[in-house]
This record gives structure tokens, sequence and C-alpha cells, in this order.
């Protein structure tokens, strides 16, 4: 399979406030906007989208629809972890998991959006001798 695209779509009881909550804290905006599907577009990179869908809405299968997001981590690869955790903090936004240095090589921290998917903020960082056994060659570090 050849994918062009790639991109998480949320199932939520409340599409325009989940739309929000990503625009104004990650720095997404609205490309395709309805009151039970808003497509969004980061406003850095064009390749990174995000869809919201009204978990309610006909075009859900029906053993699946009426289900709200659950057991959801996305993970945002950025170059500043730490100011990131900084406006999070500011926002009011729940901190699940205080930034720290994982020995997997990741500096990281755990928010939440109002569905309650996990969103974690993530910078590679060099791994510990241990864990940088455990990537294939090949791999960047």
């Amino acid at each position: 399979m050849k994918t062009t695209s790639y991109y998480p779509v949320i199932m939520t009881d409340d599409v325009a406030a989940t739309a929000v909550f990503y625009t104004e804290h990650f720095g997404f905006a609205p490309l395709f906007e309805s009151d039970w599907y808003v497509h969004l577009q980061s406003t850095e990179d064009r390749r990174v989208n995000l869809g919201i869908v009204q978990a309610d809405h006909e075009t859900i299968p029906e053993p699946a629809r009426g289900k709200s997001a659950a057991g959801l981590l996305i993970n945002f690869e950025v170059k500043d972890p730490d100011a990131h955790y900084e406006r999070a903090q500011a926002a009011g936004l729940p901190i699940l998991l205080t930034l720290r240095d994982e020995a997997f090589g990741q500096r990281h921290f755990i928010t939440a959006d109002p569905n309650g998917v996990l969103i974690d903020i993530i910078k590679p960082i060099a791994p510990s001798e241990e864990f940088a056994a455990q990537y294939l060659e090949g791999s960047a570090l």
C-alpha cells in the first residue's frame, strides 16, 4: 500500500471545543469546518494534520458510533519541549507527567486534551547505553 497521507482523527462529543483546544495550544488551523467534522493542519508544517469527528455521526460505523476517543496517546515531536512545558503550565493544561529526561531517549512531558486524549510532547535525546543497544542498526539516534 502506498500511503499518501496519514493523520489521526479524534472521535468526540464536542467537535468545536476540541478544535479550539488544538488551535489555541498546539498551533493548528482549520482547513475544513462543519458542525460534525473539523480538519486541522499545523501552521508550521502542512504535513502535520489532525481530524476531529462527532462520535455519533452517521459516517462512523455502527459498532463504533457514539464512542469517544479513549486509550489514545498522540506524540508531538518538537525542538524545545521546555518552552512548550512552560506554555502548557501557564495555560493551565493538566500536566499528567512532568517534564523529564528518559533513559530510552526522550525529553518529554504529557498533558491531555478535553476528551482525555493524552498528548506527549517529545524531543529525542541520546539514550543511555542500555537503551542505545536496543535500537536497530541504521536507526537515527
